[in-house]
């Protein structure tokens, strides 16, 4: 890995090129910078999430993804490198099924909306899936491994669980829940 940053205005990216990990330039609007750009602004909403209230499993459960996160935007920023390793992928697999056991089936879609908490998720949700075209649209012209595309879209999976976990928690004891589209199925079938 390159040398850890001891100063941070160095002015080197003042030509419109950043350094990657293995010494190397790349212009600034190039896929890799993208890619890890959009993965850092994932990792600051997930930052952002945090703030909020929620169960302690679910805070374990971003604090871990954030520093998996971390691994990844390393991962992008040094060519040929690996540090976002499968066991990440499998992780989150794991808490897709232990979340979405004790959710009610969906019945329609739902609106990215309810709690704040539950709304930041959806914000992750879809930055994940930002972050995630990123990394497809670098190994378009550059060889990845599979890891980083898996690891990103199964992680906007499960920021939606998460969104759906978040609307029904409450502190005060009650429990929430979802907010759904209101399409024309649903209203004619409560007509009739």
């Amino acid at each position: 890995m390159g040398n850890r940053l001891t100063q941070i205005a160095t002015r080197t990216g003042d030509n419109g090129t950043t350094g990657l990990g293995d010494n190397t330039r790349v212009s600034k609007d190039s896929l890799r910078v993208h890619a890890m750009g959009d993965v850092d602004e994932l990792n600051s909403h997930i930052g952002l999430l945090l703030c909020e209230a929620m169960p302690d499993g679910v805070r374990k459960l971003l604090v871990e993804i954030q520093h998996q996160l971390f691994n990844l935007g390393g991962e992008l920023s040094i060519p040929g490198y690996e540090l976002l390793k499968p066991e990440a992928v499998l992780a989150l697999d794991e808490a897709l099924a232990e979340h979405n056991e004790h959710l009610p089936r969906l019945q329609e879609f739902i609106l990215p909306a309810g709690t704040r908490a539950a709304s930041q998720a959806h914000v992750c949700r879809t930055v994940a899936r930002r972050a995630e075209r990123a990394v497809v649209a670098l190994e378009g012209q550059e060889a990845l491994k599979d890891t980083p595309r898996q690891y990103l879209n199964r992680l906007s999976d499960l920021m939606f669980v998460l969104s759906r976990v978040l609307n029904r928690y409450r502190t005060d004891g009650t429990v929430g829940d979802d907010v759904y589209w209101k399409s024309e199925r649903m209203a004619k079938a409560a007509a009739e």
